[in-house]
């Protein structure tokens, strides 16, 4: 068994989407001073490597708790061509946006969820849409030139009460 690790790490003033709040992790308590070393953290949902539920971009999609853990994980493809988009196997873009052609072929053939690399970012209105058609989605992965076409893919989110997302640890167990 190998497993690659598909996550970003969460820092302190790290790259944030333009206009969002920076990432804010400050040490609140030191093991020299209070018997244990505490961080807190301020971060968006959608801040580092993260899951997309559709409350995210519709006024009546579900939340994070209306999912089950195996919603994030499951078998799940490389996008090398448009065969590589089947329904219930989750599809990983790697060298590639999605397009708007890609986004009708998604709907239709209704993957278990879509993800993309860190080098692109989701046009917002495909992302709108594919949040519309109940699609979930992962962001900001990385590390997915090392991964085989097909492989298992977990990107559990936090248990977030009504959450929209959620940063995740995501990897790939072959």
């Amino acid at each position: 068994m190998k497993i690659i690790d598909l996550s970003q790490p969460l820092f302190d003033g790290m790259d944030v989407y333009p206009g969002d709040p920076e990432v804010v992790i400050r040490q609140q308590q030191t093991f020299k001073k209070d018997g244990w070393n505490m961080k807190r953290m301020q971060v968006n949902l959608h801040d580092g490597t993260h899951v997309n539920v559709p409350i995210h971009g519709t006024k009546n999609g579900h939340t994070l708790d209306f999912y089950r853990v195996t919603d994030f994980i499951g078998k799940c493809k490389i996008y090398r061509n448009l065969d590589d988009i089947q329904k219930g196997i989750g599809v990983i873009f790697t060298n590639q946006n999605i397009d708007w052609e890609m986004t009708k072929i998604i709907v239709e053939n209704n993957p278990k969820f879509v993800g993309l690399s860190a080098k692109f970012e989701f046009d917002e209105e495909i992302e709108k849409y594919l949040l519309e058609q109940g699609i979930i989605s992962f962001e900001r992965l990385t590390n997915t030139e090392k991964l085989p076409d097909e492989f298992t893919f977990y990107g559990v989110p936090l248990k977030i009460k009504d959450g929209d997302g959620s940063p995740i640890r995501a990897f790939a167990i072959l």
